[in-house]
């Protein structure tokens, strides 16, 4: 089964960047395609960035549209997120998440639901 862990989280400030990443103990990570959610505490999973395993096309919430990057280097089994000017409500656990099949980047969102595959979480706290 898929292996997921994330890493690259902690505490900054407003206004500050972090960049989180998730290896995957995959044999062929260029066949999965990759999503970042995030939780708070007694909140949904909320979908923040994909990006599809054939084209490499990203999508993005539109609360971190020009913020956030994903991006992945398939020869090291990793998918990033760079988060730039972050905001106290961006203070959350972040999931790295994996599809063995495509997921549809829009119209609307993707759902946890559409993922076979979580990382245990890395915890971003954003101060301001």
């Amino acid at each position: 089964q898929v292996q997921l862990i994330e890493s690259g989280g902690g505490l900054v400030q407003a206004g500050g960047s972090l960049r989180l990443s998730c290896a995957a103990s995959v044999r062929t990570f260029s066949s999965y395609h990759m999503g970042w959610f995030r939780q708070a505490p007694g909140k949904e999973r909320e979908f923040q960035a994909a990006i599809g395993w054939s084209d490499g096309t990203t999508y993005y919430a539109d609360s971190v549209k020009g913020r956030f990057t994903i991006s992945r280097d398939n020869a090291k089994n990793t998918v990033y997120l760079q988060m730039n000017s972050l905001k106290p409500e961006d203070t959350a656990v972040y999931y790295c998440a994996a599809a063995n099949h495509p997921v549809d980047l829009g119209p609307d969102d993707p759902t946890a639901g559409e993922y076979d595959y979580w990382g245990q979480g890395t915890q971003v706290t954003v101060s301001s």
